[in-house]
């Protein structure tokens, strides 16, 4: 008999962006998620300064949850959810995201919800910016490399978390923070404009690369900033920041393999832990920006920031492993996020995905060891073709399979001594697909 903490918070978890729909209604201004095509492997996503007419935008209606909230949390309730994590649509807040006066109907819209999660015996858990921010203040200067969103942001933190300090304890500032640090995360999880043009093809070059570590920056502060504030208002609030576990082991055991496999694994999942938990930039950034000719322009002033509005607990994603090789030869396959090698001692779904359970336990023993604070899982799932039956339901056993496996791994983990707070399965509600993966023309991963 596996028996999780009394106390643990069981739930499901979805993002504004990819759920509520109602883009332009009751004061929302448009996300920079508002701005992206929907597309498929034959025909990727597809970003316009302005948009198109004549091309569907997912996140425009989404699964309309804006006007079934009430609906959706009852039957998370039948469901026997204890949490449910969700994000705060930054743009019904502040609909151009640098205005000083907050829309009062974004405000009200949220209030009902976290007082129907309440009435249910629901905790939200609220994530601030999860994959989106103002598109008038992305095109302001260029997504999070401007300075100027670092104030924007805090304001707009301030606001919310005073508002609904009676409702909400547990917050997180950005989804997939460390998402930034890799070529995929420039618009996704930093408003840093890609090409506009008929396809949404993202090449690395050496400005983009230094936009995107100074986004990262700014995010590190105005998270900082969050975590500051956010104690002040309520100091029974728990802040954590939010990364997506981007497990990789080396390919074989040859000492190459294993130094690069290294330093993947500190780029992809320590520098930003590191920042947000320790309070600093770890020791191989200042030889990665070096080698990589990447200039942050912080100031003193920053780093006491940071130094002091350090998190409370450990958030992550968790979905898959990757191999990491320094033969460049060996092969790659397409995964969700990331492309890796394949791993030869775990099986792949349909799609491509390493299904490694045990690769959970591995990464929770990784960074418990190394920050010693609780961890939350707040995603973790699996995506299938899902067949509708013709009594319109689905038969899905790989999935119940999947999150089984994966939740023996976390009682051992649990086991192991690791404090954590609960698990939300992504996506607990069928919801839209974010584009975390962009292709370039052959449909490689970039």
């Amino acid at each position: 008999m596996y028996k999780f903490p009394k106390k643990f918070l069981w739930g499901g978890a979805t993002s504004a962006n990819q759920s509520e729909g109602a883009w332009n209604v009751n004061g929302k201004g448009v996300s920079t998620p508002d701005m992206v095509t929907a597309g498929t492997k034959e025909k990727p996503r597809r970003f316009y300064k302005e948009l198109k007419p004549e091309e569907y935008y997912p996140s425009h209606d989404a699964i309309d949850m804006y006007n079934r909230y009430f609906e959706d949390i009852e039957l998370f309730a039948e469901m026997g959810f204890k949490s449910y994590r969700m994000s705060i649509a930054w743009t019904r807040i502040f609909p151009k995201g640098f205005e000083t006066t907050p829309n009062q109907e974004g405000l009200d819209f949220y209030r009902e919800i976290f007082k129907s999660l309440k009435r249910k015996k629901i905790e939200p858990i609220v994530t601030l910016s999860h994959y989106e921010m103002p598109y008038e203040l992305a095109l302001l200067g260029n997504g999070w490399q401007d300075r100027r969103c670092i104030d924007c942001f805090e304001r707009y933190a301030k606001v919310v978390m005073e508002e609904f300090s009676d409702l909400v304890t547990y917050w997180m500032t950005f989804n997939e923070i460390n998402c930034l640090a890799n070529v995929f995360g420039g618009y996704l999880a930093g408003g840093i404009l890609p090409p506009d043009g008929p396809e949404m093809q993202i090449t690395e070059n050496h400005e983009r690369k230094n936009a995107r570590f100074n986004g990262l920056h700014n995010q590190f502060v105005a998270s900082a900033r969050a975590v500051i504030n956010g104690k002040k208002i309520n100091p029974n609030f728990q802040i954590g920041c939010m990364i997506s576990a981007l497990c990789s082991y080396p390919y074989t055991c040859n000492p190459e393999d294993m130094i690069k496999n290294q330093q993947t694994f500190q780029i992809n999942n320590w520098l930003c832990g590191d920042v947000q938990i320790r309070g600093h930039y770890p020791h191989f950034a200042k030889r990665y920006f070096k080698e990589n000719d990447i200039s942050i322009h912080w100031t003193q002033k920053d780093l006491k920031e940071i130094s002091e509005g350090t998190v409370d607990y450990l958030a992550f994603s968790y979905y898959m492993s990757n191999c990491i090789s320094s033969d460049e030869t060996v092969g790659k396959s397409l995964g969700n996020i990331m492309t890796g090698i394949p791993n030869p001692y775990v099986k792949q779904s349909a799609w491509g995905w390493p299904v490694d359970a045990r690769g959970l336990r591995y990464y929770m023993n990784e960074a418990y060891g190394r920050y010693e604070i609780p961890m939350f899982i707040v995603e973790n799932g699996i995506g299938a073709k899902d067949k509708l039956e013709s009594d319109k339901t689905i038969h899905d056993p790989y999935r119940i399979d999947y999150l089984k496996e994966h939740l023996l791994q976390v009682y051992e983990a649990i086991e192991d001594g690791i404090p954590v707070i609960g698990y939300t399965m992504w996506g607990c509600i069928d919801l839209i697909w974010n584009g975390n993966t962009f292709f370039d023309k052959n449909y490689k991963v970039l």
